[in-house]
């Protein structure tokens, strides 16, 4: 008995240090060594500020800029503390109302045009920075009148600003929002 208690307890402190201390401390060297952006959160700065992550959604609200799609996380919404989304089944009625709500908006926004569904939907993590294609151009026409540009000059940032599947077949097309809005800001300037 003594010698299976000895022999679980020497297990238990080598698997402790070997997987509890030893293998994160390799992973995370490797990836500091092989992916230093990806490994460090692809942070974005603007005069040498940090304002966000490539990898982590926020939200935009002005109407001189692209919206991120809604975020279940947290009770504003993007707190990545607590990443998830919100559980609610399609019959939710608190659900039902929030996306009627946003239909509502969007439609008074661009009216007869179809409205992109991740565009009143929120992604599994409720953190994602991308939006699709469609997203964007269905905000175009807000973000060139707000800015007092033309739309083609809009729709060029926007496609400059798309990306494809990775590798041609990981994922789908899709445009960062941040990285979209920085693009609108560094060209003609910011909103206020």
């Amino acid at each position: 008995m003594k010698k299976n208690l000895t022999t679980a307890v020497l297990m238990t402190i080598a698997t402790t240090v070997l997987l509890g201390f030893l293998y994160p401390l390799l992973v995370t060297g490797l990836a500091q060594l092989i992916f230093p952006k990806q490994a460090n959160g692809q942070l974005i700065q603007r005069e040498g500020v940090v304002i966000g992550s490539r990898l982590i959604g926020q939200p935009f609200s002005g109407p001189g800029y692209f919206h991120s799609r809604p975020s279940a996380a947290g009770a504003a919404g993007y707190d990545a503390s607590a990443s998830g989304g919100s559980s609610l089944g399609p019959t939710n009625a608190q659900l039902i109302t929030r996306v009627h709500a946003d239909v509502a908006k969007l439609q008074a926004e661009n009216p007869g045009v179809p409205i992109p569904v991740d565009l009143v939907t929120t992604s599994g993590s409720g953190l994602d920075p991308n939006i699709t294609p469609a997203a964007a151009q269905f905000q175009i026409r807000r973000v060139a009148s707000e800015r007092k540009i033309p739309e083609s000059e809009v729709a060029r940032r926007v496609l400059e600003n798309s990306e494809n599947r990775q590798w041609g077949f990981l994922g789908e097309p899709r445009v960062n929002v941040l990285e979209l809005n920085l693009a609108l800001d560094a060209r003609y300037g910011r909103v206020h």
